[in-house]
């Protein structure tokens, strides 16, 4: 038998012990041509184009000289703004163990906890230009449980962009389509002078995500 006829019949072995759901995700990642891009191009997930294209759009990096990654893991985002910003100072924040990016300071704790905000900043040494945000709650199964989870987590993330941001920053975010949104919405228009909704092209066609960008923040009064 052939290589190729070999991995085939792997593949074939291998795929009748996994569930429809989990054979569907990785027939996709497969197929996916970010995916394979991000392989090509050293970038620790294909997310990592989302942050590439909405800054082509926003042009969210331009000048910026500190960056708050909030759920930083696997570190995409950071590493596009290490590369398009290289002397930026950049700290993140996860739950999750993060593999060490060089020049990027990551805590390793809950963004939820109430010593973190304190901590960021102390960590990147004054005011952020940018505050972005890929947070998602662990999913439970349940639709509006899981999006409600995840707006909370967004909303949190605005906050606290309200509260740290240098005069003229951005907040970004992603979050996902269920008609919660407008508290969040009306915080961002008050504090910033513009903000858009945006689904970037690295964004799977079939998922209900949007980022939330907003720019040029009026700063904080008194």
């Amino acid at each position: 038998m052939s290589r190729a006829g070999q991995d085939s019949h792997r593949r074939l072995k291998t795929a009748k012990k996994r569930k429809a759901s989990s054979q569907r995700w990785l027939e996709r990642q497969l197929n996916d041509p970010y995916v394979k891009r991000a392989k090509d191009e050293n970038y620790r997930s294909r997310a990592a184009y989302k942050l590439i294209e909405l800054d082509e759009r926003f042009e969210l990096l331009k000048g910026v000289q500190r960056v708050l990654d909030l759920g930083i893991a696997p570190g995409g985002w950071a590493q596009v703004v290490r590369r398009k910003v290289p002397k930026a100072a950049i700290v993140g924040i996860d739950i999750l163990e993060t593999e060490p990016i060089e020049g990027v300071e990551i805590l390793l704790m809950d963004f939820m906890d109430d010593a973190a905000p304190e901590a960021l900043i102390a960590a990147l040494g004054g005011p952020p230009d940018l505050v972005m945000s890929d947070m998602a709650a662990n999913t439970v199964g349940h639709k509006q449980t899981d999006h409600l989870r995840t707006m909370a987590l967004v909303e949190a993330a605005a906050w606290f962009a309200v509260e740290v941001l240098d005069k003229g920053g951005a907040f970004i975010a992603k979050g996902f389509a269920g008609g919660t949104d407008k508290e969040l919405l009306d915080l961002l228009k008050k504090h910033f002078k513009t903000v858009k909704h945006a689904k970037p092209p690295a964004s799977r066609k079939g998922s209900s995500e949007w980022y939330v960008v907003a720019q040029g923040f009026k700063g904080r009064a008194g």
